[in-house]
C-alpha cells in the first residue's frame, strides 16, 4: 500500500503527488543512460514512507501547518538519497527485482548502476547544498555515512550464527534508520523548532526506521512475490541475518545446519522459510517491531501537536498493518 492511497497520509497527498512529478525533474541528467537508470527506479514507484514522514513532521512543527518550499525539497531530498542506496544494495545483494520491475543492473549493467547511485547521492548533495542550512546539511550529509557503514557491517557478518539481536538492531540504524530520523530531525531544523524538539523528532523517526525494517524483515519471510516485488528469502539467500532468523535459531538446530552451509541446496531457502514459520521467531520479531512503535508513540505523547497529531500517531498502525 502507497501512502499516496492511505488515510494515514491525507494531509499531505497534494504533497506527495508533487514529489513524485518533482523528483523525475531533480534526476535530470545530462547523459542519457545514466537518466534512464534513473528514471527506472523512480517509475517503479515505492512506499514513499520516508517523505510522507518527513512531511507529516514539517506540518506538525509549523505554524498552521504551513510547510515551506525546504520542508518540500528535503522531503525529495530524503527520496533520492534512499533511491540511491537501493541501487547500490541491489548490486551488493544481486537482486534481480525491486518494486516488480527488474533491478537497474539487470537491465543496464552493473556499473550503469553504481553510477547512477553515485549520480543520485551527488544530486542530493547538490540540492542539500542549495536549503542553505549548515545544521540540516550535516545531519542529512552522514545518512550516506551511515549507509556504507551499516553495508560494511551486514558484509562482514554474512551466515554468521552468532549475530545478536543487537548487532541487528544497530546495523539496521545505520542502513534504515539513520534517513528517516536525520530527516525527521531536518524537518524540525526548518521549521526553527528548539534543540530539545528536534531530538525528539529524532529519535521518534529512529524508532519508526527500526520498527518498519523489522517489519520488511518479516515479509522477507512470510510475503510473497507480488507484495514484496522481489523473490521471497533474499535476506537469507545473501546471508543477512535478520530479526526472525536470530530469533529462529534460538529454537532450530536445522536451521543452524543449513545456514552453516549457507544454503547451498536448491530448496534449503525453501526448507529455512518453513522452519522458521515452525518457530516462534515471526512473532517474536512482530513483539520487537511494536516496542519500537509504542516508544516512538510515547514520544508523541510528550508533547501536544497540533492538527497532525493523528496522522503521526496513524503512522505506526500503517507500519505494522503491512502485515495485514
Amino acid at each position: 500500500m502507497s501512502p499516496t492511497t492511505n488515510n494515514t497520509f491525507f494531509n499531505i497527498q497534494n504533497d506527495l503527488s508533487a514529489l513524485n512529478k518533482n523528483l523525475q525533474k531533480m534526476v535530470s541528467a545530462k547523459h542519457p543512460v545514466l537518466y534512464a537508470a534513473a528514471e527506472h527506479l523512480f517509475h517503479a514507484g515505492g512506499k514513499r514512507i520516508r517523505p510522507a514522514i518527513t512531511l507529516l513532521v514539517a506540518k506538525a512543527t509549523t505554524r498552521e501547518s504551513n510547510i515551506l518550499a525546504e520542508h518540500r525539497r528535503l522531503a525529495e531530498i530524503t527520496e533520492i538519497i534512499h533511491t540511491a542506496s537501493l541501487l547500490h544494495d541491489d548490486v551488493i545483494d544481486e537482486c534481480k527485482t525491486r518494486r516488480g520491475v527488474a533491478t537497474v543492473h539487470k537491465t543496464f549493467s552493473t556499473k550503469i548502476a553504481i553510477l547512477a547511485g553515485d549520480f543520485l547521492f551527488a544530486q542530493s548533495s547538490w540540492y542539500l547544498a542549495n536549503l542553505n542550512n549548515v545544521e540540516v546539511v550535516k545531519t542529512i550529509s552522514k545518512v550516506i555515512t551511515d549507509f556504507a557503514e551499516g553495508e560494511i557491517r551486514q558484509g562482514l557478518t554474512n551466515f554468521d550464527n552468532t549475530i545478536s539481536i543487537d548487532n541487528y538492531i544497530e546495523k539496521s540504524y545505520y542502513k534504515t534508520a539513520s534517513l528517516i530520523a536525520a530527516s525527521c530531525r531536518g524537518a524540525a531544523m526548518l521549521s526553527q523548532t528548539n534543540i530539545d524538539l528536534q531530538s525528539e523528532f529524532y529519535t521518534y523517526g529512529k524508532h519508526i526506521g527500526l520498527a518498519f525494517q523489522i517489519i520488511d524483515d518479516i515479509l522477507d519471510i512470510i510475503g510473497n512475490q507480488e507484495i514484496l516485488g522481489k523473490t521471497p528469502g533474499s535476506d537469507l539467500r545473501n546471508g543477512n541475518l535478520t530479526a526472525p532468523l536470530i530469533f529462529a535459531l534460538e529454537e532450530s538446530s536445522e536451521l543452524h545446519y543449513l545456514l552453516n552451509r549457507e544454503f547451498q541446496n536448491e530448496n534449503d531457502i525453501n526448507k529455512a522459510i518453513q522452519l522458521i514459520k515452525r518457530t516462534s521467531g515471526v512473532e517474536k520479531a512482530k513483539d520487537l517491531a511494536e516496542e519500537h512503535i509504542q516508544t516512538s508513540l510515547q514520544i508523541l505523547n510528550n508533547k501536544n501537536y497540533k492538527n497532525v497529531s493523528d496522522a503521526l500517531y496513524d503512522v505506526s498502525n500503517y507500519v505494522l498493518n503491512r502485515l495485514s
